[in-house]
C-alpha cells in the first residue's frame, strides 16, 4: 500500500505518522507545498508540538514515513490519497463569516485527478460540509483525463489538542464511510484493513458517506454545547452562592451526563468548535430547516 497525505499540517503529520508506526508494510509519504514545513518535519524540530509526537516520527522517518514537497510525483505513485488541508470559515462571498471555505479540498482533487494515471482512493480528512465528498467526485470525474477512476471516503479526525498521539493510538472509534456499491464498500475495507492493525474492529465504524461527514461536526458541536452549559450555570451560581465545580461534579455523578467538557470557564477556544458550528448553522439554513439553525446559533 502506497499512501500520500496531502497537509503536512495539525491533523496530516500525526495521522500519518502513526499510521506509518502501526503499518511497517505501509509507505506512507506526507506532503506539502510549504517547504519550510516539510524541512521541519524531516529535520527533527517538528511544526507541531504532541507528547509522544517526536518518537513517533524518529523511528519511521526514513523507513516507511517520507515527507516532501514533489506533490504530483506522491499522488501519481500513491494507491490511496489523504486530503488533509485547512477548511477555514469563509472571508467572503456567500455564506461569508460561517460557511467551511472548501478551496483548497477543492484544489487537491483537481491535482489529483490532472495527475493520476491509475485508480485512486481519495479519503476526506480535512473537517468538511456534510455532502463534500459528492463536490469532490464531480471535480475528480470531471477533470481526470487519464481514465482513472476514483472512490471518495469520508474518514474525519478526532484529535484534541495535547492528546493527539493517545487519540490517535487509542481511538474511541474510527469513523468510515463511504458509497453503498461494491467499489465503495472494497475502498472502505481497505483502509479499515490498515486501522484494524492496531484498532479492534468494534471500534472502526463504517456508515454512508453523508453520516461519516456530518458526525464531526455534530461531536464538536455537542461538546461546546456541554462547554457552554456549564458556563450558563457558572452565572447562576455566582448569583445564588452555589459553587459550580461542586455542581458540576454532582451532575457528573450521574452515568447519563459524565464527568467531560464540564470545566467552567470563559468560553470554549481552539481550532474547529467555533468554526464547526458555524459551518453547521448554515448548514442547516441552506437545506431549509431556520429552527434547527437557531437552536445552534
Amino acid at each position: 500500500m502506497k499512501i500520500c497525505c496531502i497537509g503536512a499540517g495539525y491533523v496530516g503529520g500525526p495521522t500519518m505518522a502513526m499510521i506509518a508506526h502501526k503499518c511497517p508494510e505501509a509507505m506512507v509519504t506526507v506532503v506539502d507545498i510549504n517547504a519550510d514545513r516539510i524541512a521541519a518535519w524531516k529535520s527533527g524540530n517538528l511544526p507541531v508540538f504532541e507528547p509522544g509526537l517526536e518518537e513517533v516520527v524518529s523511528q519511521q522517518l526514513g523507513n516507511n514515513l517520507f515527507f516532501s514537497t514533489e506533490v504530483d510525483q506522491s499522488i501519481r505513485e500513491a494507491n490511496m490519497i489523504f486530503i488533509s488541508v485547512n477548511t477555514p470559515t469563509k472571508t467572503y462571498g456567500v455564506g461569508a463569516g460561517r460557511a467551511a471555505d472548501l478551496r483548497y479540498v477543492e484544489s487537491c482533487a483537481r491535482q489529483i485527478a490532472r495527475v493520476s494515471e491509475s485508480d485512486k482512493i481519495v479519503v476526506e480528512k480535512s473537517t468538511i460540509p456534510v455532502r463534500t465528498a459528492q463536490s469532490i467526485k464531480s471535480i475528480l470525474d470531471a477533470s481526470s483525463h487519464n481514465g482513472a477512476r476514483f472512490q471518495v471516503i469520508s474518514n474525519p479526525e478526532f484529535l484534541a489538542e495535547g492528546t493527539a498521539i493517545t487519540d490517535l493510538q487509542d481511538p474511541d472509534r474510527i469513523l468510515i464511510g463511504g458509497e453503498p456499491t461494491e467499489e465503495g464498500r472494497a475502498a472502505v475495507e481497505k483502509l479499515a484493513g490498515l486501522y484494524a492493525q492496531w484498532v479492534p474492529r468494534e471500534r472502526i465504524l463504517t456508515t454512508n458517506l453523508w453520516s461519516s461527514e456530518l458526525s464531526k461536526l455534530t461531536a464538536n458541536a455537542f461538546l461546546a454545547q456541554r462547554i457552554s452549559s456549564i458556563n450558563s450555570i457558572s452565572a447562576l451560581c455566582e448569583a445564588t452562592g452555589a459553587d459550580v465545580d461542586e455542581v458540576a461534579h454532582a451532575i457528573g455523578q450521574d452515568s447519563r451526563i459524565g464527568q467531560k467538557f464540564l470545566k467552567s470557564s470563559v468560553g470554549f477556544g481552539g481550532s474547529c468548535f467555533q468554526k464547526d458550528i458555524l459551518n453547521l448553522v448554515y448548514l442547516c439554513e441552506h437545506f431549509g430547516l431556520p429552527e434547527v439553525a437557531n437552536y445552534w446559533q
